[in-house]
């Protein structure tokens, strides 16, 4: 059993911790956003809801996603969704091929990876033993599992909400050997969440435990460079399966390695933001973010 002060233990890195607190406040200021996007509201209402003043709530966007308030309303927004997908449809396939045929283009976590085989995936996981353990994040509490070979799973939690996520992530591979070590994953964490870590000499393995359709689709999502989104059909067309979106959407659906594995950057046809299995306020938060760390706004 998981104790409260195993969750987020803020002596792994503080400055993480400091990150996770940041995302509460922020948490609560995309929750309005969300509500009141349509009448673009000031950053005095804005920071009301979130519980703090303007001038820290400034500072804060400033420092979390190096965004004024206003840029990132912009980014959370549906509207902005919108625009993101209509300046960018004219060059999105273009932008999109070049990221899947340059040789040895990675994500920008500059990731590589490795898939388990088919026999490991239909035995539930059995014979595989995963280490897991909850560390704070820029997008709140983060479960992170990892084997010997690579981070192989990473889901999020709202206060509150750690057990479900575990018992979420858990029921992927039912037969495996969970211990939770802290110690293990607070490493792997450390270097998904520190864009400082994000160096091509020193890429995160990752390990992608699913069928070879599933595989294939996350495989694609990696290709989405940070800052771009796709839609559910193009995904499809990438992958030589044009009339499969709707199998596309299940499998991106079933992504085990959120965020590094960015399904975040896919949204619908018509540029809505649509599901996503860790909350939409998560995905508008992560977008948002990316902006800022590509310099969008």
């Amino acid at each position: 059993m998981l104790s409260p002060d195993r969750i987020a233990d803020p002596t792994l890195n503080p400055s993480l911790a400091d990150a996770a607190a940041d995302y509460d406040v922020v948490r609560r200021a995309i929750g309005h956003i969300r509500g009141h996007w349509r009448e673009q509201p000031e950053i005095e209402a804005i920071a009301e809801a979130a519980g703090v003043t303007p001038t820290e709530l400034h500072h804060l966007f400033r420092r979390w996603a190096g965004l004024t308030p206003k840029a990132f309303l912009q980014a959370l927004t549906l509207d902005g969704a919108r625009r993101l997908l209509r300046d960018s449809a004219s060059v999105l396939d273009a932008t999109y091929e070049v990221g899947l045929s340059g040789p040895g283009r990675l994500h920008d976590l500059f990731v590589t990876h490795e898939a388990m085989s088919p026999g490991e995936w239909k035995s539930g996981g059995e014979g595989l033993t995963i280490h897991y353990g909850f560390h704070p994040s820029t997008f709140g509490n983060a479960l992170v599992m990892a084997t010997d070979r690579g981070l192989a799973g990473l889901a999020f939690a709202d206060p509150g909400e750690e057990h479900a996520a575990l018992a979420d992530m858990k029921r992927r591979w039912p037969k495996a050997k969970y211990i939770e070590d802290a110690a293990f994953t607070g490493p792997v964490a450390q270097r998904i969440f520190d864009p400082a870590r994000w160096q091509p000499n020193e890429p995160l393995r990752v390990v992608l435990i699913g069928t070879d359709f599933e595989v294939r689709v996350w495989d694609a999502l990696l290709q989405i460079p940070m800052g771009k989104v796709t839609t559910y059909s193009n995904l499809a067309a990438k992958i030589c399966k044009p009339t499969a979106a709707r199998a596309v959407g299940a499998a991106v659906g079933k992504n085990p390695v959120s965020f590094v594995v960015p399904c975040h950057r896919v949204i619908g046809k018509a540029g809505d933001l649509t599901g996503y299995h860790w909350g939409l306020t998560r995905k508008r938060a992560m977008l948002g973010w990316e902006a800022g760390q590509v310099g969008i706004n």
